[in-house]
């Protein structure tokens, strides 16, 4: 069975309640469901996975709670960047959590709410990671490739595509040596 982490005021306390794919139904009493439960609605329309539709309420829910359990009908787009700021500079979070949070509440505001925003400001984004390319000088690609003396030419195509193919290298298909 699925479960769900329940997250407290910010998200910090984590305790498992078993998750269901279908909230509860408010079509016969003529009542309009709850935020959260529009929120699942619109994820579940878009297929999207269950941890999708778990992370996302989530971050509706840090959200909400972040400006004092105000509804985001109240909220703009001030609002939306204070709290992804606040996630970069006191929560530490990485770009792509900041992106996933400001994903969740867009989805909030374009597919639940249907209140168009303009540009959502936010005054602090999480650290990218750095990363380095890993390329080779032209010396040392030939080092690389370049077969020592005894060795066939093909050999890098051999360990490219695997020595043991083909009987290549004095080895049968089946791995064994030859006789």
């Amino acid at each position: 069975m699925n479960t769900q982490l329940i997250k407290g005021d910010v998200g910090i306390s984590k305790s498992k309640v078993k998750y269901s794919r279908t909230p509860p139904s408010t079509s016969g009493s003529g009542l309009k469901p709850k935020l959260l439960d529009q929120v699942r609605q619109a994820i579940r329309s878009r297929h999207s996975s269950p941890r999708t539709e778990q992370s996302y309420v989530g971050w509706i829910k840090r959200y909400i709670f972040f400006h004092g359990k105000r509804h985001p009908v109240e909220m703009e787009e001030g609002e939306i960047g204070a709290f992804l700021t606040f996630l970069a500079v006191e929560g530490h979070v990485s770009a792509s959590t900041q992106t996933q949070a400001l994903s969740a509440i867009l989805l909030l505001y374009q597919a639940v709410l249907k209140k168009p925003l303009d540009w959502v400001k936010v005054e602090v984004r999480g650290k990218m990671p750095r990363r380095l390319p890993v390329v080779l000088t032209k010396e040392e690609v030939r080092a690389v490739l370049g077969a020592p003396r005894d060795v066939p030419a093909d050999w890098p195509l051999v360990i490219w595509l695997g020595a043991p193919a083909h009987g290549m290298l004095g080895t049968s298909s089946q791995g064994r040596g030859e006789e």
